[in-house]
């Protein structure tokens, strides 16, 4: 175990002997730290628990209390997966007991530096949060999703798997996988097709997302209507997981396009 003369070790925590605590970094109370996961120097680590292969870069905070004014010192946590990059002034907070108690981060995630994930937040595998990005309470973003530098986006707000979020934009209403979204306020712009291709999906998936895009939003009719027709028509997975994505979504609602003459014939093509 590499554990650095002058880092601070609570007795509580549990580090696997093959982590790494660089100079000045502080492993705070119920922290457990897996195998060859490494805390840099002056980061702070407390009621997280850490899987393998993890690199937290120096000054970042992971676990720390919620920004949320009714937080009362309840016992809640942080659970991270495996080889994700934290990098330089990240900050992570546990979980709420009005949130389930818990924010977790998937597996093989990015978060560059000064980017926030807030209480109760869920981080799906692949994702990457571009520097500075800021997320409420309460967010979930799906599974290889980026989100551009500066983005902000507002408390229980669903990101869909595989969707790219322009740096700047703000994020107010829940986006589909599969979509890529832009602006102030931030609707949807199209469809992220070099995700798609880059994830592995088929030709016939991205016809089918294409199709059911244009189906939705630029050929008349209100979503709900639209979204009865999708479902009688026997779509394929990936369809049916917008429709179940719509058909869940909670208060934020969900975010449609700016239509105009230059989006449809993008989409189109």
């Amino acid at each position: 175990m590499a554990i650095h003369p002058t880092a601070v070790v609570d007795a509580s925590a549990k580090i696997d002997p093959t982590a790494e605590v660089g100079p000045y970094a502080i492993v705070g109370p119920d922290a457990v730290i897996g195998a060859r996961t490494k805390v840099g120097a002056h980061a702070v680590v407390e009621h997280a628990t850490l899987g393998e292969d993890n690199v937290l870069h120096p000054g970042c905070y992971v676990g720390t209390p919620p920004q949320d004014l009714k937080y009362a010192g309840e016992k809640t946590r942080l659970v991270m997966g495996d080889k994700n990059v934290v990098r330089e002034c990240v900050t992570m907070n546990r979980g709420t007991a009005n949130g389930g108690g818990v924010t977790k981060i998937g597996s093989g995630a990015l978060f560059m530096a000064y980017s926030h994930v807030a209480h109760d937040c869920h981080i799906g595998d692949g994702a990457i949060l571009v520097n500075s990005v800021a997320l409420a309470g309460h967010v979930h973003v799906g599974d290889y999703a980026v989100l551009g530098g500066i983005c902000a986006v507002h408390q229980y707000v669903r990101i869909g798997r595989f969707v790219m979020i322009s740096g700047g934009s703000m994020v107010g209403k829940d986006i589909l996988p599969f979509s890529t979204a832009q602006g102030d306020r931030a609707t949807l712009r199209g469809l992220n097709m070099l995700g798609m291709r880059r994830g592995g999906f088929s030709r016939e998936a991205m016809s089918a997302v294409k199709s059911a895009y244009k189906s939705l939003f630029l050929q008349g009719g209100s979503l709900e209507e639209n979204v009865a027709k999708l479902k009688a028509s026997q779509p394929c997975k990936e369809v049916r997981e917008w429709i179940d994505f719509i058909e869940s979504s909670g208060k934020r609602g969900v975010m449609r396009p700016a239509v105009d003459a230059m989006e449809i014939e993008a989409v189109a093509s």
